[in-house]
This record gives C-alpha cells, sequence and structure tokens, in this order.
C-alpha cells in the first residue's frame, strides 16, 4: 500500500520519486516484452499500472457507496417512471 501512497504523492507533487520495489522474475520478463513492444520504460508503464489500478479502486469505492445509499434509502414506487418513456432498450 506505501508504493500507490508514494506515487500519489509524486503525481501530486508535481515531482518523480524513484521507489524501490521486488518483482517476480517472470513478472520483470512480461513486462518487458510488453514495455519493448509499447516503446516506453518500466518507469512509465509502473506509473500508468498504479494510476489505472488507483483508478479502479476509487471506481469501486464510489460503486460501493452508491450501493450503500440504496440500501439505506432504496428507492420509492414511481420514482423514476417520469423517465420510463426516455428509455430505449436494445434487443439482440
Amino acid at each position: 500500500m506505501w508504493i500507490i501512497i508514494a506515487i500519489i504523492i509524486a503525481i501530486i507533487g508535481g515531482t518523480l520519486k524513484t521507489i524501490q520495489m521486488t518483482l517476480d522474475e517472470d513478472l520483470v520478463e512480461e513486462i518487458d516484452k510488453i514495455v519493448r513492444k509499447l516503446g516506453i520504460t518500466r518507469s512509465a508503464f509502473a506509473r500508468n499500472a498504479f494510476r489505472s489500478a488507483i483508478g479502479d479502486i476509487i471506481e469501486k469505492r464510489m460503486e460501493l457507496k452508491h450501493q450503500q445509499g440504496y440500501i439505506h434509502k432504496p428507492a420509492r414506487s414511481g420514482e423514476f417512471s417520469a423517465w420510463e418513456s426516455e428509455q430505449v432498450w436494445i434487443e439482440e
């Protein structure tokens, strides 16, 4: 978790910070294959992966918050019926 915090600090602060990580050899080999194909550095790959992971965590937290809101205050019958005529259901 401290790695994510360090990345957030680097993003917010506008400067880059060097961090040390321990990774499995197989993982490093896979990363190296990918970064060569993409033409980017390991660091750029890691920054993108961390940003993506942080975004996923934030999205999941927001979804859970949304879900909890409906559990604590469920929609009332007919609350959204005004929008029913606007809905389009596409059948596949």
